[in-house]
């Protein structure tokens, strides 16, 4: 009877080892990631977050490209501009083709050097090959109000019949 209750504590203690080791081993990566992502973000002088619709967040605050480039003009006139910025993804958004361009625009009007992380390896954003495009400012969508959906404005209220 001994030997079996023996067994099946070494048996459990080897499952809990192994269950363990595997676990380890699928979270090890992202951890090192982590952690070397952390380390490069210090090596940057600014690091910006992606946000929705090409938008993004400076010092916690959300504004749209046009307010981000403001942002560095101002910077620039009190001599205060980075010479590197770090594009990250934030938790609303990853790193979109939009955030690239205008990141883009900003590296050629304002001289800095701009990197962005894809796939967990830093690159360098280059104006020529991401075609830089003119910083916009944000609109929301238009949300119409249920009495106008459905309704064209062709099909006013005047009817010529009526006199």
């Amino acid at each position: 009877m001994t030997r079996f209750t023996t067994m099946f504590h070494r048996a459990g203690a080897a499952l809990l080892l192994g269950s363990l080791l595997a676990l380890g081993g699928c979270h090890g990566n992202s951890v090192k990631e982590q952690a070397a992502m952390a380390q490069a973000q210090n090596e940057f002088d600014t690091t910006l977050e992606a946000y929705k619709s090409g938008q993004f967040l400076v010092d916690g605050a959300v504004l749209s490209a046009l307010d981000t480039g403001s942002h560095f003009a101002y910077l620039k006139d009190v001599g205060k501009l980075p010479k590197t910025v770090l594009l990250v993804p934030s938790d609303d958004s990853k790193v979109r083709k939009a955030h690239l361009q205008f990141m883009a625009r900003m590296v050629l009007d304002y001289g800095f050097a701009a990197y962005y992380e894809d796939d967990g390896t830093l690159k360098k954003i280059n104006p020529v090959e991401t075609k830089a495009r003119a910083l916009e400012d944000y609109h929301a969508p238009v949300k119409m109000s249920d009495e106008l959906k459905g309704k064209a404005a062709s099909d006013g209220g005047f009817d010529r019949n009526q006199h």
